[in-house]
């Protein structure tokens, strides 16, 4: 990497006080800031020592007794070469702790073959899967027969969505609210999330909102949802004036990730999600950074242990993350590391990658140029 290279810091400092005394603060200043020798980027915004799980001094506060999830690891444990390989069929279980409305994070191979773990948290005897076109012809039929075998009562409608965040709108939710009422689904019905985090927004939204609330499962197939969109609790849809502005808090009954939905993930999608689990690292988890730079090419090369072992310790973490602050009062913020300066990231890889042409790069430069919205030193 050369030494020029942008990398982005979390930083953490006490708001001032008249006397300058952390002791004292009320509140804290939490920033992202990333930098090269043309830009500097700040975000920041305040939020209570108790909220993140901090004392006075600035040093953490754990409160996770109730969390059977615990990341227990000692940094021994963690550093270890390789997670040690277990029986695939036996899952292992998160637990994202929210008192009567708590549920586990179920984690492992081949676990769309253990029927009685999707059964038994499905309600009533009427299901409706949601899923999309990349993802129906893969993994629906299985599905479909994980909740009926052995269980001929249940009775599996789906609706099959377009593929795509441009899809995650009004138009398409109310494809999955037509199928829902056409087959006549009452208070009882389970809708169950299968794909990535689209559909998982889209069908958590769905399933708060019909008959003002209905069981929901998460399936996610994708690393991306598996360690972050499935878990916590976050719904809805865009609107053309923002993303996700749509939406309600509406946690699962449960969450099921089969590893061996990540053999068909096409290599960029898997990359993404492996920022999620890097920022676990970066912003709660220094052991498992450790542990992520060891094993990186592990991930890469999409070893079955190496994955479960990424997936289990970021959901530890987020599950950690929303048990204290379900609603994004404060610590949950920390969680959106990188969604501010990633898009400006995003939009120089696209250009120095050609996949914006250089004459649309220039015309926006010379407008915001003209605008007076670029400061005089920075130049295309």
């Amino acid at each position: 990497m050369a030494s020029s290279a942008t990398l982005p810091t979390l930083h953490f400092s006490p708001k001032p006080s008249t006397d300058s005394s952390i002791g004292r603060s009320e509140t804290c200043n939490l920033f992202l800031r990333f930098r090269n020798h043309d830009l500097v980027s700040r975000r920041s915004f305040s939020v209570s020592f108790d909220s993140l799980g901090l004392n006075r001094s600035g040093t953490p506060v754990l409160k996770f007794d109730r969390i059977r999830s615990k990341i227990s690891a000692s940094s021994a444990q963690v550093m270890e070469q390789s997670p040690r390989k277990t029986d695939s069929r036996v899952p292992t279980i998160v637990d994202v702790d929210l008192g009567d409305r708590s549920y586990p994070i179920y984690i492992g191979s081949g676990l769309l073959e253990e029927h009685d773990l999707l059964q038994r948290h499905v309600h009533g005897k009427r299901v409706l899967v949601v899923t999309n076109t990349t993802v129906a012809p893969l993994y629906l039929d299985k599905v479909i027969n994980a909740l009926t075998s052995g269980n001929p009562n249940v009775s599996v409608e789906s609706v099959i969505l377009p593929d795509g965040e441009k899809y995650k709108d009004m138009d398409t939710l109310m494809k999955v609210f037509d199928k829902a009422i056409e087959s006549r689904l009452d208070r009882r019905c389970t809708f169950v999330a299968l794909g990535g985090g689209v559909i998982g927004d889209m069908c958590g939204f769905a399933a708060a909102a019909f008959l003002r609330g209905v069981n929901f499962i998460q399936i996610p197939t994708t690393v991306m949802a598996q360690v972050d969109s499935s878990v916590g609790g976050k719904t809805g849809i865009n609107h053309r004036l923002g993303k996700n502005l749509i939406g309600a808090f509406y946690q699962p009954q449960c969450v099921l990730i089969d590893t061996e939905t990540l053999n068909t993930l096409p290599e960029r999608e898997l990359a993404s999600g492996l920022a999620e689990v890097v920022k676990y690292g970066l912003i709660r988890d220094p052991e498992f950074f450790d542990w992520q730079e060891k094993n990186m090419q592990a991930l890469l090369a999409r070893d079955p242990s190496a994955l479960a072992y990424a997936i289990k310790r970021s959901c530890e973490n987020k599950a950690e993350v929303v048990s204290l602050d379900e609603k994004e009062g404060g610590l949950r913020a920390t969680l959106n590391l990188g969604h501010t300066f990633g898009h400006v990231m995003a939009v120089d890889m696209s250009h120095r990658l050609g996949w914006i042409d250089d004459s649309i790069v220039k015309r926006v430069y010379n407008i915001l140029q003209l605008a007076k919205l670029i400061p005089p030193h920075l130049k295309l």
